[in-house]
């Protein structure tokens, strides 16, 4: 295999960042001083206080951090819960609940819990309480669709209240990325048991919790009217810094243009997204501006490789060449954004700038359809959520594909059960997308790709290829960081013949914010930073 020296730079800064991180161990100061430059970045007449108002396109599937894995619940957890460690921009890992950490040998951690944290609901925050959360985790009878992040732990053992021991069965290079992501987030034991109690009376996991969810966050729950809107409230016991707003309130907005519409006469304060072809708008007005920001995401559009005629990689391989994924970026997303060639952008550790590029070629498409049987075309549907871009894309693609007489019906739904029906496996081709909190190629793939992760964990191409496996396997017990990249860039190669998914692009995350607030930020993954967020008007 051709090694990239890109790629084997950025690997290497990535793991000697994690590594300098994990022996410095973190310090209350470190977080201190990554809390006053985030401070900074906000306008100095901060004023704290106030009712902050967010539209949003969508509502959270569920408040169980450990049982859902989309963007949209991921912005709620991120302000209620709070995990071990956290990662900076520049992928670099910072204490959280724990100050500080040591490697002990190859599959042993060692975490030094803070010990003046409180759950929101008064339970003691220690090291039977991150035991309970990844016990949980790691159990069949929950089914956490973010088992993956942690399958490799062996075991959890508390050594003392604010010691914790991390085995794992394999050396795992990434586990300090897999602990800094909100599925490791840390929910109150005492919910977890009233979460089990209510399994034995027949509820589904994450149930209870999500009637009444207890982190440690500077946030806490308040209430939620199921898809209508959600509100949070400041924690006044928050153990570190609080955040400045008095409560947070998420209102579940589908219409683009009505978000629009709050953000410009005041009723809302952010809204998320705004079209492409809404930014000038935004920013031409004298109430609010457009934030961008370069994500560590992919946009794709995925087929049922289980389903006829998607289980013919010919069919596949055609579809990819029928879609234009320029037309795509310049038309639906107005320029914004880079063409994806693979799961993984820019940045992100096993990137791999010259995996091969499928052109959009509408007669070579037609040559493999004919083989595959399938010259005179075929009738199927693309399923997408009420998002307005992959609506517009849908529309695209079903365009596009009459090229080849494959006659597309476009299905729209609600984002939960969208998300519920395409992990059963009901769909032909959908659109969704894949963030990345941990900026590991393990995360970018293992779930999309693995054929243990069908389904709701992420696999839900239906995707399988037990070389690909194999290599994923490999990939997640091997430490050193250029034979990772190599097995990666194996991967993606692979991925490109069997073309389970188009990948169309690595998007920006635009986000409209008024002038009466300063301070928020949005992640890569698109996660809302809301601690700092405070209104100057």
């Amino acid at each position: 295999m051709r090694n990239n020296s890109k790629v084997w730079l950025l690997a290497l800064t990535l793991v000697l960042s994690i590594f300098l991180a994990a022996c410095a161990g973190g310090s209350d100061k470190d977080a201190d001083n990554a809390d006053d430059q985030n401070k900074e970045s906000g306008s100095e007449e901060a004023k704290a206080g106030g009712d902050l108002i967010l539209d949003v396109l969508s509502d959270a599937s569920s408040l169980d951090t450990h049982g859902s894995n989309d963007v949209v619940s991921s912005n709620i957890h991120a302000n209620i819960y709070e995990s071990l460690v956290k990662r900076n921009d520049k992928n670099e890992i910072e204490a959280s609940l724990a100050e500080k950490w040591e490697q002990i040998d190859d599959v042993t951690w060692e975490f030094t819990l803070r010990d003046n944290v409180t759950f929101h609901d008064g339970e003691k925050f220690n090291a039977e309480a991150v035991k309970a959360n990844l016990d949980r985790i790691r159990d069949p009878k929950v089914a956490s669709p973010r088992f993956f992040l942690f399958e490799m732990v062996k075991s959890v053992d508390v050594v003392d209240d604010q010691t914790v021991r991390i085995t794992t069965e394999y050396p795992f290079a990434p586990l300090l990325a897999h602990l800094s992501h909100n599925g490791g987030g840390m929910m109150s034991p005492k919910t977890i048991a009233a979460d089990y109690e209510g399994m034995k009376n027949g509820k589904e996991p994450g149930a209870v919790i999500s009637e009444q969810p207890a982190g440690t966050g500077y946030f806490k729950f308040e209430s939620w009217e199921t898809g209508s809107q959600l509100k949070l409230v400041k924690n006044e016991e928050y153990w570190d810094t609080p955040a400045l707003v008095d409560s947070v309130t998420f209102k579940v907005v589908p219409e683009s243009a009505t978000r629009i519409a709050d953000l410009e006469t005041g009723y809302a304060h952010i809204a998320d997204p705004v079209e492409p072809n809404e930014v000038k708008q935004v920013n031409d007005s004298d109430n609010a501006t457009v934030n961008q920001k370069a994500s560590s995401s992919v946009s794709y559009i995925g087929f049922n490789t289980e389903k006829a005629p998607f289980d013919d990689v010919k069919v596949r391989q055609a579809i990819a060449m029928l879609i234009d994924k320029e037309e795509i970026i310049e038309g639906v997303y107005e320029g914004i954004g880079i063409q994806a060639n693979g799961p993984l952008a820019p940045g992100i550790f096993g990137y791999n700038e010259d995996v091969p590029v499928v052109e959009h070629n509408v007669e070579k498409a037609k040559e493999l359809l004919k083989e595959a049987g399938y010259e005179d075309g075929f009738k199927t549907s693309i399923w997408t959520n009420d998002n307005q871009q992959r609506m517009d894309t849908a529309i695209l693609v079903q365009q596009k594909l009459k090229a080849a007489n494959i006659d597309v019906n476009v299905e729209v739904m609600e984002f939960g059960a969208y998300l519920e029906k395409s992990a059963a496996g009901e769909h032909d081709m959908f659109i969704l997308g894949w963030s990345n909190p941990t900026g590991d190629a393990d995360y970018g793939m293992y779930a999309l790709f693995h054929s243990s992760q069908k389904g709701n964990p992420g696999n839900r191409a239906f995707y399988e290829n037990p070389e690909v496996d194999k290599l994923l396997d490999e990939g997640r017990r091997e430490a050193d960081p250029e034979k990772r990249v190599e097995l990666y860039n194996q991967v993606q190669e692979h991925l490109v013949e069997d073309a389970p998914m188009v990948f169309i692009h690595h998007q920006e995350y635009l986000t409209g914010i008024s002038n009466k607030i300063d301070g928020f930020e949005i992640d890569t993954s698109g996660i809302y930073q809301l601690k700092n967020v405070h209104f100057v008007e």
